[in-house]
């Protein structure tokens, strides 16, 4: 072996990976202390550059036989946020459970909104720090582009949702999801049992994975059910020329594609409950009484739909098991970078309220 030693010659005198050797010596990651010890005793032994020997002196008398130069505090986990979260927003509980879990770790949690002008120009905010930061994770950041670029610092990345990349290459990251499929098929399968045939579909499909994923479940169940599914049912658009339209711009949007529909849909499965509540506004101005005329489903269970008359039939988030799921997949990564990418899906639960009566 050559006079100067590598990582990459410690890991293959244990036979363990180069990362779990330079987790080790810098003092980074989730490492099992006696992993730890026995890297730090083999790099001492074979005389690698980071450690410097005391006296024989020294070492007869119990003192330390090396000494470590500080680690870099790779201790910050960095949240991406494109849009501000509220609390009615999921991703709001499930922060505080993320952040709580992150603690115990011995992890902080920093949080940097990216501006228009930082997407559009490719850059990081000016608070983000590379060299503090461990890993990242990134809520409803839709841009495939920015988010493809972010993918490529070297760093652990987790979505929390992500791009509608249809015919793209998959992001090079780690993928946490709800399940956008089951309670649609269930309330799908229940709206067909109580004999409506008219199933419409509100939401912008291609706005994030999320939705997708919820549109191609409502028309993979109808099909199956052997339901009718007319493109003119599937409202999955937006005002035009606007880059963020506002509630009322998304009114006017709605207002002019439901007065086109004849015959009109019994039931309306929408994106998520801000589409829905949108929906419920202009029915009323329509004329359209819900659920005496028509049937409303969101997806959320936002505390909004709790509220509203009539209250929203709706797919509930279970916000904390998101929350735990998402410090599980993010430490792994950071633990073992080599590891496949993984998409997760945490479990949601369909909720009957008034607006299909019940």
């Amino acid at each position: 072996m050559g006079t100067r030693v590598t990582i990459q010659d410690i890991a293959d005198e244990l036979g363990i990976s180069r990362n779990t050797v330079s987790k080790a010596i810098n003092n980074t990651g989730i490492l099992a202390d006696s992993t730890r010890e026995k890297v730090l005793k083999k790099a001492m032994e074979m005389g690698y550059k980071q450690f410097s020997y005391v006296t024989a002196a020294s070492a007869a008398s119990g003192s330390a036989v090396l000494s470590i130069p500080a680690a870099k505090q790779n201790t910050e986990i960095a949240l991406l946020i494109a849009n501000f979260i509220d609390g009615s927003h999921f991703a709001s509980v499930m922060l505080d459970k993320f952040q709580m879990e992150l603690s115990g770790l011995g992890y902080s949690l920093t949080m940097h909104r990216i501006l228009a002008d930082e997407l559009d120009a490719m850059k990081l905010p000016a608070s983000f720090s590379m060299e503090r930061t461990a890993g990242i994770i990134c809520i409803e950041m839709f841009d495939y582009e920015y988010d493809k670029m972010l993918c490529g610092l070297g760093l652990p990345v987790l979505f929390v949702d992500a791009p509608a990349a249809c015919f793209q290459e998959p992001l090079e990251a780690d993928l946490l999801c709800m399940d956008n499929q089951t309670g649609i098929y269930l309330f799908i399968q229940e709206m067909a049992r109580r004999g409506k045939t008219r199933i419409g579909f509100v939401g912008e499909y291609l706005h994030c994975r999320s939705f997708f994923e919820r549109y191609m479940a409502y028309r993979n169940a109808l099909q199956l059910l052997g339901l009718p599914c007319p493109d003119e049912y599937c409202v999955t658009g937006n005002k035009k020329g606007i880059r963020n339209p506002k509630s009322e711009d998304y009114q006017e949007y709605l207002t002019e594609s439901l007065q086109k529909l004849e015959p009109f849909p019994e039931v309306f499965l929408c994106s998520n409950d801000s589409a829905a509540l949108n929906v419920l506004q202009v029915l009323k101005k329509l004329g359209y009484s819900v659920p005496e005329d028509v049937y409303l489903c969101g997806f959320d269970d936002s505390p909004e739909s709790k509220i509203v008359t009539p209250p929203l039939t709706t797919i509930h988030i279970h916000s904390q098991i998101m929350g735990f799921a998402a410090v599980n997949l993010l430490m792994s990564r950071i633990n073992e970078p080599s590891l496949n990418y993984r998409t997760m899906h945490t479990e949601t639960s369909l909720i009957y309220r008034d607006s299909t009566e019940g």
